[in-house]
């Protein structure tokens, strides 16, 4: 068949694609299912790159304030300092601060700029070798101000978008549930769903055993309660999946717009700091010639 075919390539095609292809054979709706596969590559395609996009420009603009901070600290202030401890007088502290940030980065900028990069990667390696640290991780992750959240609808949307695609498509819901186990990668959400199949298994109603769980929005429970009471519970998630897009995208956009002022916030008090240390044992040398 069509879906063992598909199986014999676990690396390009998922265990939910091949499911809800062997599905669509059993119940003679495969083109049917074929063009809802269709719509969800594409909707995860888009998400897709609205995630690289809200961790991208981020990076980006941590890489620009880095850049400028070493040239200052590397290039600039040296040559500043060097005029400073030429008139002689007694360096004020802010002052002093200054020139010992600039001989660190001159004499161990070979130890400095790899520190961040190795940081990640050894966090990297932890969070794959210890379970519970990679669930401090996840938790950690969708609880950082503004961006967390965003993160935390992002996985929300593509869970409850394969969550309606499956349940169309006539897989059981504990099945189905499963597989959004799976597909899910963040931990705390992902122990949240088990649980939630699990009182699902026992007899719970699927609102009530969502509803249990803190992580899951109140947007969630009340459709979900209103697809148990329609019986179009796809519907009701796919409205999920739909608002969910919509607040992604007026949320990378209210964060984008928030980046650039905090980006000229933090560089201006960078180079304001410079220019205190720099110019003020300047000014109090002027000030001692004009007395």
């Amino acid at each position: 068949t069509l879906a063992d075919a598909m199986a014999q390539d676990p690396g390009i095609f998922t265990a939910v694609m091949v499911h809800l292809v062997r599905s669509g054979e059993v119940t003679g709706q495969l083109s049917e299912v074929l063009g809802e596969l269709v719509r969800s590559q594409k909707w995860q395609s888009e998400l897709a790159s609205q995630t690289k996009k809200l961790i991208m420009y981020p990076a980006f603009v941590t890489i620009t304030i880095t850049g400028v901070v070493v040239f200052l600290m590397v290039y600039l202030v040296p040559q500043l300092v060097g005029f400073i401890r030429n008139m002689g007088q007694e360096v004020p502290l802010q002052t002093r601060m200054l020139i010992w940030l600039s001989n660190a980065f001159v004499n161990y900028w070979w130890l400095i700029l790899p520190t961040p990069i190795a940081l990640i990667f050894g966090v990297a390696a932890a969070a794959r070798a210890n379970v519970q640290f990679r669930f401090k991780l996840h938790q950690a992750t969708l609880s950082i101000p503004i961006v967390g959240p965003v993160i935390k609808k992002i996985i929300l949307a593509r869970m409850t978008d394969s969550f309606a695609l499956m349940y169309r498509t006539g897989i059981p819901v504990i099945e189905a549930l499963s597989y959004c186990v799976k597909i899910t990668t963040n931990l705390p959400i992902q122990q949240a769903l088990i649980r939630a199949r699990e009182r699902i298994a026992n007899g719970n109603s699927i609102s009530d055993a969502f509803a249990a769980e803190s992580l899951f929005p109140s947007l969630v429970v009340r459709m979900l309660r209103v697809g148990e009471s329609t019986g179009a519970l796809d519907e009701a998630l796919a409205n999920v999946s739909y608002f969910f897009t919509r607040d992604i995208d007026e949320s990378i956009e209210r964060v984008q717009a928030l980046i650039e002022p905090v980006l000229t916030v933090v560089l201006g008090l960078i180079l304001g700091w410079i220019m205190l240390a720099v110019l003020g044992p300047i000014y109090d040398t002027i000030s001692k010639i004009r007395a």
